[in-house]
């Protein structure tokens, strides 16, 4: 902006602790924090990756339900796993049972659980 370019150049030619000074000038001023600003900046930022469709999911055990032994044998078969291993996370509920999955794996193994009684989470 050929607006600010002298005021660029100014602060360019700043030492630290002259910049230092500046900042609080201005946070006294107009009754604002630099940290506030940051923050807010970023929640914008945030926000928009939010929007963004999100590929990568965990899959997590919420509740075994009334069926506990069905959904053993579920998470067993669908994740490999061997009896007590699959006993011992379906006891443990909530848990998580598979990190970093992509969508349409993560659906398969929400669908193959809730078949079978359990309640998923994808986070």
């Amino acid at each position: 902006m050929e607006k600010f370019a002298d005021l660029i150049k100014q602060i360019e030619t700043m030492s630290v602790a002259d910049l230092h000074a500046l900042v609080k000038d201005l946070e006294e001023k107009f009754g604002v924090s630099a940290a506030a600003v940051a923050v807010a900046g970023n929640g914008v930022t945030a926000g928009a990756e939010a929007a963004e469709e999100k590929s990568v999911f965990t899959v997590v055990l919420a509740s075994a339900g009334e069926q506990k032994i069905a959904v053993m044998k579920a998470v067993k078969e669908v994740l490999g796993l061997g009896l007590k291993d699959a006993k011992d996370l379906v006891d443990a509920a909530p848990s998580t049972l598979k990190e970093g999955m992509k969508k349409a794996e993560a659906e398969d193994l929400k669908k193959k659980v809730e078949e079978a009684g359990g309640k998923i989470e994808l986070k």
